[in-house]
């Protein structure tokens, strides 16, 4: 009897025949994983073997194009694993997904070490490049840089230290995330709402009693000290990571991180975290002040002891108090408005709006869950852009958080056919009742606005090869679009469209709509705090190398930090050490900070549209032709000036947020 994962039965080894590439999920078994994976590698050796072994002068042609159109197989495979892994995993799923990464990460370490294949590389880089057009030397430095920051340089004993670093990272960091979701599991049984809905029920629970056991449980996810504690891992991977950048010549893991970023260098992050981190204290100092008066009531009303003061268990449920004061604006009377079906038609008529593209159901399409809708993107003169899947409710299988992924990348093939992208946006909404659709948050309606600007930014793109095209750009500007698209998600036109009661059909009246734009910057000292805390917190880690790291406490750590930061104590940091999934389980090790560097490029390219008038066609089109279809294809802030035609204003964040006049 022939085994399921032979080639004949493994759907990965064969042609899809869905609509538009899709990956036929009903027919793909978790047995097919591996069997892809591994094959799709020998797949890659050949060709890597072939580019290595011509005979003729390397050129761009037979050397950095073969390469950048090898292992398609590879690619094809992974793009399902890892988005399903995320999303729909069980337990062996996550074996799977373990065993694919060590057989991932060894087969990156043989291509990004192999000196023969460097040598060819590095020939074309040294050549005259003018012939090259800009993208194609984009793409040359790029890989250039893979096999320096990868150890290509290396000698025996110490390329095969950094191979079982690599793999030991690999292992350490998977152990992690499986951590993380186990304890978010335990929140929700626990509590009874998935720890993305935690700001929610911390701003509506009356019981501070019940607000202090939710805040001591969620701000110590994985510090229990059981099989889910995830302090010696952070301790482990912090350790490799430091030994990594010292054999690669760095420092530290950040002076390592940032030395191909926008950023550049630790300095730069932490003079720029300084400033943003002195204007949040500021104003979050005068926020308690406001949510003490609102307590100090409640006390007299006898409602709480005598001298209680703001505790950070406190902080949404009075800031939420101090809103409704403030502004009178309830979150109750906002989310009838925004049922999640309208406010995604609201982002597609935002991007019809401004981009010319228009977005329509498939129906019958293949999904990798129920819970998946499907949709094809068209340009305005009808020419496919991309396919578009939503994921947004929160599942047990599924990771906290929201993010956008590709199932496909966009990219010409050998043949010079273009191949479109499939893109996923993945969050963790208020999931619909038996008695109410799915309505969403200020804060959801945001989200789902920004990680629909990261699916803009890989649909629209033009590129011709994959390692530049969609959101294959630097990690700190990256966010930049995904954060420029949530400015049009509160616009009055756009909302007019979509911000419809879902019992009446009623649009949100003007009323409302001013309440939520000028309660805009409320809270934004918190905001701020919390999430410049975060990116220190993180800075100060990767800053430490091997030796500081021995015998170090996490929670001592953490709580020099904070006071060197001057946080307050009623704030602590967006994520603590043992759940900070960002740093220790996915690409932003020394690079939270991107979120605050965007967006100071964010806000000031929409000061440039307010300038010119956010609906300005000419000026929407110069933003999708410069940055959306260009990708990786050029340096960012060659492109931000092509744009602008001038560098951005360092203060447009601090301003946005209301943090500075």
């Amino acid at each position: 009897m022939a085994l399921v994962s032979c080639k004949d039965s493994n759907p990965f080894f064969t042609e899809w025949n869905t609509p538009y590439g899709i990956p036929p999920f009903d027919q793909i078994k978790t047995e097919h994983y591996i069997p892809a994976v591994k094959e799709g590698i020998e797949q890659q050796k050949k060709e890597l073997a072939a580019i290595i072994e011509n005979t003729e002068a390397p050129t761009f042609k037979n050397t950095i194009e073969a390469y950048e159109l090898s292992g398609s197989l590879l690619a094809k495979v992974t793009g399902v694993l890892f988005n399903i892994a995320e999303t729909d995993a069980d337990s062996t799923l996550n074996k799977v997904e373990e065993e694919a990464n060590q057989l991932l990460t060894a087969h990156s370490d043989e291509i990004f070490m192999n000196k023969d294949f460097f040598t060819k590389v590095k020939a074309v880089y040294e050549a005259d490049q003018s012939h090259l057009s800009r993208e194609q030397q984009m793409v040359l430095k790029k890989l250039f840089q893979s096999f320096t920051r990868n150890g290509v340089d290396l000698e025996g004993e110490a390329q095969e230290e950094l191979k079982q670093i690599n793999q030991q990272l690999s292992q350490a960091q998977h152990k992690f995330g499986d951590n993380l979701l186990a304890q978010s599991n335990a929140f929700k049984e626990e509590f009874g709402i998935p720890v993305s809905a935690y700001s929610d029920e911390m701003a509506s629970c009356p019981d501070r009693d019940r607000r202090k056991a939710m805040f001591e449980a969620y701000s110590n996810r994985a510090n229990h000290g059981d099989e889910f504690d995830n302090k010696d891992i952070c301790l482990q991977i912090l350790r490799l990571k430091a030994k990594k950048a010292k054999l690669l010549g760095f420092p530290n893991f950040a002076a390592y991180q940032l030395d191909n970023k926008m950023a550049h260098d630790p300095q730069t992050v932490d003079a720029f975290l300084d400033e943003v981190m002195a204007a949040a204290n500021k104003k979050s100092k005068e926020e308690v002040y406001d949510m003490q008066k609102i307590m100090d009531q409640d006390i007299k009303a006898g409602l709480l002891p005598a001298g209680s003061k703001i505790e950070p268990w406190d902080w949404f449920y009075y800031a939420e108090r101090v809103r409704k004061a403030k502004y009178d604006l309830d979150e109750n009377l906002t989310k009838p408005y925004f049922k999640m079906e309208n406010v995604r038609k609201g982002i597609f008529y935002a991007a019809n709006l401004l981009y010319g593209i228009n977005v329509e159901p498939i129906e019958n399409a293949p999904v990798y869950n129920p819970e998946v809708d499907v949709f094809k993107v068209t340009d305005a003169d009808g020419s496919l852009l991309g396919i578009f899947l939503t994921d947004y409710f929160p599942r047990s299988t599924k990771r906290g958080g929201a993010w956008m992924n590709n199932f496909r990348d966009q990219y010409f093939d050998k043949n010079g056919v273009e191949v479109r992208p499939i893109i996923v946006n993945v969050a963790n909404f208020n999931a619909p009742t038996d008695s109410l659709p799915a309505l969403l948050t200020i804060d959801q309606v945001e989200t789902m606005f920004h990680e629909f600007g990261h699916a803009l930014h890989g649909l629209l793109t033009k590129c011709h090869y994959p390692s530049v095209s969609g959101t294959s750009v630097s990690r700190d500007f990256v966010e930049t679009f995904s954060q420029f698209n949530e400015n049009w998600a509160f616009q009055p036109e756009i909302l007019a469209q979509y911000a419809k009661h879902y019992k009446t059909g009623e649009v949100i009246p003007d009323s409302l709509v001013n309440k939520i734009i000028e309660s805009h910057k409320f809270n934004q000292g918190f905001m701020t705090a919390e999430l410049c805390a975060a990116s220190i917190l993180d800075m100060k880690w990767h800053e430490l190398d091997e030796e500081q790291l021995n015998g170090i406490d996490i929670a001592k750590f953490e709580e020099k930090v904070c006071q060197d930061m001057g946080l307050i104590k009623e704030i602590i940091p967006r994520y603590r050490t043992t759940y900070f999934n960002h740093i220790f389980n996915s690409g932003y090790s020394a690079g939270y900070y991107s979120y605050l560097w965007s967006e100071v490029l964010d806000k000031d390219a929409f000061d440039f549209f307010v300038k010119m008038g956010i609906y300005n066609k000419d000026v929407a089109t110069k933003f999708r032709k410069t940055f959306l279809e260009r990708g990786g294809s050029e340096e960012p802030m060659v492109l931000y000036e092509m744009f602008k035609g001038s560098q951005p204003d360092p203060k447009a964040m601090l301003r946005a947020r209301g943090l500075i006049d």
